[in-house]
């Protein structure tokens, strides 16, 4: 079942999804570095800043960005603002600002929030818009969201994030823009966010290739679906603990021995 959510006020903005912004921050930038960690997304997010850290730069801006597109986005989603190319743009170069590779950045002037100039394909079947055509096929694509007429917004919002994912539209990022996107257009229709987890990443790039495959949005809707759950309600996957004191009391492995024979080992007769 589809989970709703509402927004009244920032307050009540900001009270449902104090955890939530941290988790999905998180879980969306671990999807493409593995050097982001909980702890350290939580430090940025609370205090703005962490200690004794060793890694490199970019992870840090990545966490950083993320935390300012979110304060970015807050207004507009309580005012059901509709997305559109510039809202795209805008979201695409908070969230990759100083993550540019040198190549992409010096050889190739690629630039955060704006299109491709060159061909990054993706995916098992080398997915991707020709960057000419970038700007008309996400124009397409909103004109598909917003003239949808129906009630089924759960599916028109993974349909985006697919067909998003499928044209490919800038040079670095197009995983955490879609993913930010796509919970932006849930929440501008009172459906609740989604963190999808990177230990569930495998499927998840599954689902999408079947989607750039077969045309199927199945597989991709199943899964977002399962992840809402998982979101929302994560005592459900919480593995029941089956141990008890007691079973580790009757384990003499690391009992230590008392008595007579530690008199002996110590010299006492």
């Amino acid at each position: 079942m589809i989970r709703s959510m509402k927004f009244e006020t920032m307050d009540d903005f900001e009270r449902q999804l104090y955890d939530f912004k941290i988790l999905f921050a998180y879980h969306s930038g671990k999807i493409e570095n593995e050097q982001i960690t909980y702890h350290d997304t939580r430090d940025i997010f609370e205090s703005g800043r962490i200690t004794n850290y060793t890694g490199n730069l970019k992870t840090l801006l990545e966490i950083e960005n993320q935390k300012n597109c979110y304060e970015f986005l807050k207004p507009s989603i309580l005012k059901k603002t509709r997305m559109d190319i510039e809202l795209i743009k805008k979201v695409h170069k908070m969230l990759t600002r100083g993550t540019y590779d040198d190549h992409r950045y010096h050889i190739n002037f690629e630039r955060p929030g704006e299109f491709k100039k060159h061909d990054y394909v993706t995916g098992k079947y080398e997915v991707g818009s020709a960057p000419e055509q970038v700007e008309k096929n996400l124009r397409d694509l909103l004109s598909e969201l917003d003239e949808y007429e129906g009630e089924d917004h759960f599916t028109a919002g993974i349909y985006f994030h697919a067909v998003f994912e499928n044209i490919h539209p800038f040079a670095d990022g197009n995983g955490r823009v879609g993913r930010t996107l796509m919970n932006y257009y849930f929440m501008i229709h009172d459906i609740a966010p989604v963190v999808i987890h990177e230990e569930n990443r495998k499927k998840y790039y599954h689902a999408l290739e079947v989607f750039d495959e077969e045309e199927s949005l199945e597989a991709l809707a199943d899964f977002i679906e399962q992840e809402q759950e998982q979101t929302w309600n994560p005592q459900m996957h919480n593995r029941e603990r089956k141990c008890s004191l007691q079973d580790f009391l009757e384990n003499d492995e690391h009992q230590p021995e008392t008595g007579k024979k530690d008199e002996e080992e110590l010299g006492f007769e």
